[in-house]
Parts: C-alpha cells; sequence; structure tokens
C-alpha cells in the first residue's frame, strides 16, 4: 500500500495512507518539506502496528516506537482510564510535522491529521483555526502566534471520530504538542458529562466498534433532551478537569462547546481564544 497524494489549492498537500488522512501546509522549502512528509508518512502505519496491542492497554509499559512513545508519554501525564490510542493522531501529525521542520527551516508548517494539528511557528508567523460544531455552525476563532508556545491543537466529542465518555459537543485544547492536547482534548470531552442521566445513553464500547481500546468502558450513544441548567452542569464539569490540567501544565487553554453553551479556559499570559 502506496502513500496516496495529490495537491490542493492554497499550495497544500493531501496524503493519505490506509485510515490516515493529512492535510499539510507549509510557507518555506516546500517541495523538501513535501517529500519528508510523504517519506515518513509511509512508515507510520507499520511501526504502530508492531506495537498496536501494547498501545492498547491503559496500564502497559512505556513502547519502543517514537511516535508509539509520544503517545504513551502524553497518555501518563494523566490519571484515570486513558489508554496511548488516545493520543495517535496528534502523534502522527506529531511525527510528520518533525521530519518537515528536520528537512528544511520553515516559517510556517503545520499538519492536520483529521482536526488533530501539530504546528510550527517562527518570527511574525500566525495561525488561524475556526472551530466548527455539528452541522457546521461556527463556535469561535483561535489565533496563535509562535510567542503563545502552543503547537498542539485537537478537538473531541460527538462531533469526532472516536468513541467518548461525555456528551460534549465538542472540545479543543490548545497544549505544548499535538499528542498532549489530542490525550486532553478527549479526557475533557469525558468529562463534560451528566452522570446516571435517564435521557443520556451509553452502551460498552466494544458493542459499538470491534476493534476499540476501551473494551467494556461505557461510551455515550445519544442524548435525549436537556435543560439549559443541565448542560451548564455538564460543561462546568469539564470546565474544572480542564482548569486542573492548565494548573498542572498538562494544557494550555481550552474551548468548550454544548447546545449552545460554552466554556473558555484561556492562557494566563496571552489571550489566545477569541469566541465568536
Amino acid at each position: 500500500m502506496q502513500v496516496q497524494r495529490a495537491f490542493l489549492c492554497g499550495n497544500r498537500l493531501h496524503l493519505q495512507h490506509g485510515p490516515i488522512d493529512l492535510i499539510i501546509g507549509v510557507d518555506g522549502a516546500r517541495a523538501v518539506a513535501f517529500e519528508a512528509a510523504e517519506q515518513r508518512l509511509s512508515s507510520v502505519l507499520s511501526e504502530l502496528m508492531s506495537e498496536i496491542a501494547l498501545l492498547r492497554q491503559w496500564d502497559g509499559p512505556s513502547p519502543k516506537g517514537p511516535i508509539a512513545r509520544k503517545m504513551w508519554t502524553a497518555a501518563q501525564a494523566h490519571e484515570g482510564f486513558v489508554t496511548p490510542m488516545a493520543g495517535v493522531a496528534g502523534a502522527v501529525a506529531e511525527t510528520v510535522l518533525d521530519a518537515i521542520c528536520t528537512a528544511g527551516d520553515q516559517r510556517r508548517a503545520y499538519v492536520n491529521n483529521g482536526g488533530d494539528i501539530a504546528l510550527h511557528l517562527s518570527g511574525d508567523a500566525t495561525f488561524d483555526i475556526a472551530m466548527a460544531g455539528l452541522g457546521g455552525a461556527a463556535l469561535g476563532k483561535i489565533t496563535l502566534s509562535a510567542k503563545s508556545n502552543v503547537r498542539g491543537i485537537a478537538t473531541s466529542g460527538q462531533a469526532g471520530r472516536s468513541l467518548s465518555f461525555g456528551i460534549a459537543q465538542s472540545v479543543t485544547v490548545l497544549a505544548k504538542t499535538a499528542s498532549m492536547a489530542d490525550v486532553a482534548a478527549t479526557l475533557i470531552a469525558g468529562a463534560v458529562d451528566l452522570p446516571e442521566h435517564p435521557l443520556i445513553h451509553r452502551a460498552p464500547a466494544k458493542d459499538i466498534r470491534d476493534d476499540t481500546d476501551l473494551g467494556d468502558q461505557l461510551v455515550v450513544r445519544n442524548v435525549g433532551a436537556l435543560t439549559a441548567t443541565e448542560v451548564g452542569l455538564a460543561l462546568d464539569a469539564g470546565a474544572r478537569r480542564a482548569v486542573n490540567m492548565q494548573n498542572q501544565r498538562l494544557i494550555h487553554a481550552a474551548s468548550l462547546h454544548l447546545r449552545g453553551q460554552s466554556r473558555q479556559i484561556e492562557l494566563n499570559k496571552e489571550k489566545v481564544l477569541e469566541h465568536a
């Protein structure tokens, strides 16, 4: 299986290899960067599959591969049930970006792996990202500069590709790395919840997806009507988890959204979340 590539408008590159789907943008040595990205992506799947059983364990030992170690390190920073697979999308984006930056000097570069983004900024370069909810509704805009020290962006929740323990519409996290943001977004989205609520229907993860790493853990299938007060309580629970992570220096900022309400956990020294 070969890496599939296509050039997009705006001088971006689309790379696909199996289930991995990347959008890459570069301001700098573009040809060298794109070649390095394609070459690195070609070995990612085999590298991950060689340790997949270990990566699906929440209490397993440290893996050997460089991508797997990024995933494991990001997961180990948190307490509770979380496997390294929670950071796979961010770690892949981070790894391909590393290859791009090693290949040549870049003013700005990013690798977007299904909404989980690894970012490189230097000088006066900036990066804008728009947040959208279910149905494409605009939720806000994030503007980053090199001074923000944010190099990873990830979004999780009911609008995402993965199973979730919580009911968040979406949670976007800014962190030092993409793998750190990926794991944190998963956990914060899971914390946006109303445990035992009769209108939140759950099922064992393995009954929904055969290849899940979550096993018998209950994940949300659908959510009925909630009052505005209940929505606020669920978001407050997620916000508390995000603040705890920020205090532990695991994230820089977060933006939580559910049914028309939101919570913003902003950087202490520089505002990087601009609520729409």
